[in-house]
């Protein structure tokens, strides 16, 4: 495949190092927090019971993990937790928090579309807004039926499909009553006043997409956030969220019995 097909990669990369003191100041409050709380709205998961119940000695793989503050989550409840992401300056916050938390589990130096692990290694794999929305989603779905075994789970959370055709296109505008961009053909998205490169899917290919890798669709969940909850960012209001779906989580089993075709693995451990 063309190099520049992955350009992307380096390009979100680097914007998220770029954000280097922001995402500590987050990564501490969601390292220290008491419960996980999911999303632009910190829907707590008292509520949204992302998390599968009986985590204890199961490995988990967090695609896109940035500060890795879901894997911190997932290694409080028992499971064995590794991180992926392509960013440096965001795992070495996440290895600052393991110092600071005395939490160690493996971070991977990775994009989510190619991650340096065996066939059938993991038990979950879990992306909230990581690979979810930042890697092209026909690549990493099938690398994540290739690392998960027989049964294993999947659980990613990103921007709903029907926000994403409501947001303009200016950097400072919130999502309105209004569509403005097509439903059909959805994939790359990329934006005038930002570097950074997003990928979305229509519910139907999304549905395809996860059938074709092998995968039995459990749920699809779509958050409201609670009352009084407010977004840090403008491209969504709380108002607007209360009415319409602003985030959407999909949860996936890896048919028993199946069978991934292995793909080239690429990245380095850090």
């Amino acid at each position: 495949m063309d190099p520049a097909a992955f350009d992307y990669i380096r390009v979100n990369a680097t914007a998220w190092d770029d954000r280097h003191e922001d995402q500590l100041i987050t990564a501490q409050a969601q390292w220290a927090a008491a419960e996980p709380a999911w999303g632009l709205f910190k829907v707590p998961e008292r509520k949204a019971h992302l998390l599968p119940d009986d985590l204890k000695g199961k490995i988990s793989l967090e695609l896109g993990c940035g500060t890795a503050y879901v894997s911190a989550w997932l290694a409080q409840r028992g499971a064995q937790p590794v991180g992926v992401d392509p960013s440096p300056g965001q795992l070495a916050i996440a290895r600052r928090l393991q110092n600071e938390y005395g939490l160690r589990f493996p971070l991977i130096l990775a994009s989510g579309e190619h991650v340096p692990l065996g066939d059938g290694t993991v038990d979950v794999v879990i992306s909230e807004y990581g690979a979810a929305i930042w890697a092209d989603p026909y690549l990493w779905i099938p690398e994540a039926a290739r690392l998960l075994r027989p049964g294993g789970e999947l659980i990613f959370m990103g921007n709903s499909s029907l926000l994403m055709l409501c947001v303009p296109e200016e950097d400072d505008a919130a999502a309105t009553d209004r569509l403005v961009r097509p439903y059909f053909g959805m994939h790359r998205f990329e934006w005038p006043d930002d570097p950074t490169v997003d990928f979305h899917l229509g519910h139907g290919a999304w549905i395809r997409l996860l059938r074709d890798n092998a995968f039995e669709i459990e749920d699809l969940m779509e958050l409201r956030p609670p009352e009084g909850a407010a977004c840090p960012f403008p491209f969504v209001t709380a108002e607007w969220a209360r009415k319409w779906p602003s985030e959407e989580v999909w949860r996936a089993r890896k048919a028993r019995g199946s069978q991934a075709s292995p793909r080239p693995a690429g990245g380095r451990h850090q």
